[in-house]
């Protein structure tokens, strides 16, 4: 199939990569612009592997309110440069990150930071509702990893579901930013204040 340079420019415009890029995937993908997107977001990972461990000592600290003031939201991401932190796509990866803290209310920046009193609670209360339902150990078991790891979807902010693709992960929106910007990305820290609310949750987060 031919790749005609619509197809090309069309692509770069959805994914911010490169016009060789975008071609060479699309000839992989035999002109599917879904496969070529899929398979740069492959790609995308493996180079953001590499850039993971690189110091972030720029960014941006943005701010977001939802509901009429009724929801505040901060949340701090950060860069390698200052170039990629004045861009617009940069800016709007952040407010998309508030946006996403103001809509599914996460309490913990990543799973690593979840209290292991609150993770033994939550197994506690597993356990106690699957014996009273007379399910074995081994269903226990198998169970508490599943709760748990729903547990996490629902509280910690890179494992939630991305409210603007529900097939992406918050994480993976990350990982196709380290791989859009050449650059490592880090969520540092957030805060989330809604009225009535004694908790501002993930004011203590941070990578």
């Amino acid at each position: 199939m031919e790749i005609t340079p619509k197809m090309v420019s069309d692509l770069r415009r959805r994914t911010g990569a490169g016009i060789m890029e975008c071609k060479e995937v699309l000839c992989e993908a035999s002109g599917d612009a879904e496969k070529a997107i899929e398979l740069l977001r492959k790609r995308g990972i493996a180079k953001s592997e590499r850039k993971g461990g690189r110091e972030t000592k720029e960014g941006l600290v943005t701010s977001y309110l939802h509901g009429g003031g009724r929801i505040g939201v901060l949340v701090e991401v950060d860069c390698e440069t200052d170039f990629v932190s004045r861009t617009e796509d940069f800016s709007q990866l952040t407010r998309n990150l508030a946006m996403q803290i103001a809509a599914s209310h996460p309490r913990y920046l990543k799973r690593e930071e979840v209290p292991q009193e609150v993770l033994n609670k939550e197994k506690e209360i597993i356990s106690f509702q699957a014996k009273q339902a007379g399910k074995s150990e081994a269903v226990i078991s198998k169970m508490m990893e599943g709760k748990l790891e729903k547990f996490y979807e629902e509280n910690c902010l890179l494992d939630q579901v991305y409210i603007r693709d529900q097939d992406k992960k918050v994480k993976e929106l990350i990982i196709e930013a380290i791989a859009k910007f050449g650059e490592n990305i880090t969520v540092r820290r957030f805060a989330r204040f809604g009225i009535g609310e004694s908790t501002a949750f993930g004011e203590l987060s941070e990578s």
